[in-house]
Formats: C-alpha cells, structure tokens, sequence
C-alpha cells in the first residue's frame, strides 16, 4: 500500500522536506493540513521529491501553495527532482497560480458613466413607452367582456383599496392637524384666524387629499404590484401562463389599473373629509373655533369646483401608479436581487411623477383661471 507522508529535517535556517509516497487526488488530503502548517517563517527550504511513487494536479497544487504561503512568510523554496515529469506539472501550476496577475479593473471616466447612465435611462424610458402603447391596444379588446377578469378587479380594490383606509386616513389626520397648527400661527399674527378654515379646506381638498393619497398608494400598491409580478416572473408563472394561452396584460396589469381608477377617487374622498376633520380638531385645540362654526364657514369656502379639481386627478394618479409598478415587476430577471431593486426603483417613479402630474395639473388649472 502507497502511504502520503512527509518527513522535515531542520538545520539553522535550512529546512528539509522530504515527500514520500503518493501525492495524488485519492490520498492527498491525509497530508494536506500538516504540510501547510509546515510552512516556516525567513527560512530557505528544500522540497525533494525523489520518492514520490506519484504525483498529479491535485498533488502539485498542495506543493505550489506551500511555495505561495512560504514566499508570504520571506522563505524561499526550491524543488528538488529529476523527474521531468514533475518539472514540467509544478511549473505548470506555479505559471497559473504564482505568476497570474489579477487584472486590472479599468477605470472609467465620469463621462462615460454619465454616457452609459444616460443611454440606460433613454432604453428605460423607450421600454416604458412601448409598454403604455402596448397597454392602450389591449384596452381596446375590453370592449369585449369575456376579456373582463371581474373577479381579480374586485380582489384588487379591496387589496390596494379598502385595506389601505386606515393608513391613508391616519396620515390625513396628521396633515390636516399639521397644516391647520401651522396656518394659525401666521394668522394669529394679523388676528384673522377665522380664513384658517379657508387655507386648510380648499389646500386639503385641491391639492394635499389627492397628493397624500396617491403617495400613500403608490409606495404601498406600487411596490406590492412590482413584488407580485415579479415573483411571478421569477418562478416562470407568466411563462406559463403564455404558454397555456392566456395573456398576461388581461390577468395581470390590466385589472389592477381598472382597480385603482376606481378605488383611488374613493380614497381622495375619504383622505379629504378626514383631512378637514383633523384640522377642525386643531383648530378646537389652538383657538378654540367651535365645529360648527368651522363647518358653516366651511360651506361658505370650499366650492363644488375645488373638491372635483381634487378628486379629477385620481384616475391619472391611479393609471401612473398602476402602471409604473406593473412595469418594473416585468422588467424583473432572473434573480431575486433584481425584485429588491425594481421595487425601489418603482415606489421611486411613481412617486415622481405623481409630484410632476400634480404640479401639471395646478398649472394648467391656473392657467384656465379654476
């Protein structure tokens, strides 16, 4: 039977190595462990190899990375054999293992970032564009009601409708209170605190309802919708869906869309008479104004226009919302990574253009004098 064993002899700063028997895949990891802790410190050390009985691949890299660890310690080594054999394998492997320098990572210029995040942003921007086109097509075979997925419409809004009340009615409260606190401090100062009502109720109704609103559905429904389909994605379901012959646009992006047009109107709704209710409170709590005071100068103030201004934009907040997070989730790889990052990514959007639609909005209700 061929053993694997090393045998060390020590002279001042000369050591000796002997190695003995077989080095090869099968027995190697006998000797493994002791002979790298056999590595020396500042010392010059030979390696004979003349009993070896053999020696491979596996054997001659055990040998190499003693020499790589030894040289890291200031020791030098040198091989002794006259078989050809093992000459030419250990200067094979020292070439790949020693001598390979790691390549240089390049780099790039600020310009060329700049370039590449450009050209990324335009391909993102021409794939979104060639989605929404893609959308409207299909929206056009709803006309057709077997094309109609009434139940996932219905499981939709009351996913990224009714459960989201609470929410968005909590952080309409804390607006409204804030907005009313901070609006009687400045007119406290000219003593007209009674136009609080006025500030509060059509800033409430035309603008702050809808924009919480949509901000509140878009980083909870948006990314939800990213996360969906992209895990469907992931797991190859829309593939199969394909191949199974049903459309993905009719199961998937399209109810949510439908779902979201009709719930968000409703949710301005409530976002806004909860608004009001929380700056009734503080402005009970800061100047005392009685609720029915509040309410009769609130019938005087808050026109029919300015509340349909406010609830106008929920339809185009929800298509951006619904279709900005569908669209990220199928732009989802093959990697779980990738969901993390398209769903920040589509939180990110929606929420930026919801700011650009509004501020759209405003001015070209300014501009027809509403």
């Amino acid at each position: 039977m061929i053993t694997t064993d090393i045998i060390i002899k020590r002279e001042n700063n000369l050591i000796t190595i002997e190695c003995i028997g077989s080095w090869c895949v099968e027995t190697i990891d006998t000797i493994e462990k002791s002979f790298l802790k056999a590595v020396p410190k500042s010392s010059k050390v030979f390696l004979k190899l003349e009993k070896l009985e053999k020696l491979d691949s596996s054997g001659a890299i055990l040998l190499i990375l003693f020499k790589s660890e030894a040289i890291k310690k200031n020791s030098e080594v040198k091989f002794i054999t006259n078989n050809s054999n093992y000459k030419r394998l250990l200067s094979i492997i020292e070439k790949s293992v020693l001598n390979k320098e790691n390549p240089k990572i390049k780099k790039r210029s600020y310009l060329y970032n700049l370039g590449k995040s450009t050209v990324n942003i335009y391909k993102s921007i021409m794939q979104f564009v060639a989605f929404i086109g893609e959308f409207f097509l299909k929206s056009f075979a709803l006309f057709n009601p077997k094309n109609l997925r009434i139940k996932e419409i219905f499981y939709f809004i009351y996913s990224a409708g009714i459960e989201a009340v609470p929410i968005i009615s909590l952080t309409a409260f804390l607006v409204g209170v804030v907005i009313a606190y901070q609006t009687i401090v400045q007119l406290a100062k000219f003593g007209a605190d009674i136009f609080v009502v006025d500030a509060t109720a059509i800033s409430i109704a035309r603008e702050l309802g809808p924009m919480i609103t949509a901000i509140v559905v878009a980083g909870r429904s948006a990314s939800a919708f990213t996360a969906e389909i992209g895990a469907m994605k992931l797991t190859q379901e829309i593939d199969a869906m394909k191949t199974m012959g049903f459309k993905p646009f009719y199961f998937l992006i399209i109810p949510r869309v439908i779902a979201l047009i009709i719930s968000l109107p409703i949710l301005i709704f409530i976002s806004d008479i909860v608004g009001i209710l929380g700056a009734m409170v503080a402005t009970k709590a800061q100047i005392g104004l009685s609720f029915d005071i509040f309410i009769q100068r609130l019938y005087e103030v808050l026109s029919l226009k300015n509340y349909l201004i406010g609830i106008s934009k929920g339809p185009f907040f929800a298509i951006i919302i619904a279709l900005i997070g569908s669209f990220h989730g199928l732009k989802v790889t093959e990697n779980t990574e990738s969901i993390g990052l398209e769903t920040t990514q589509s939180v990110v959007n929606t929420i930026f253009l919801v700011i650009v639609c509004d501020a759209l909005f405003s001015v070209v209700f300014t501009r027809l004098g509403l």
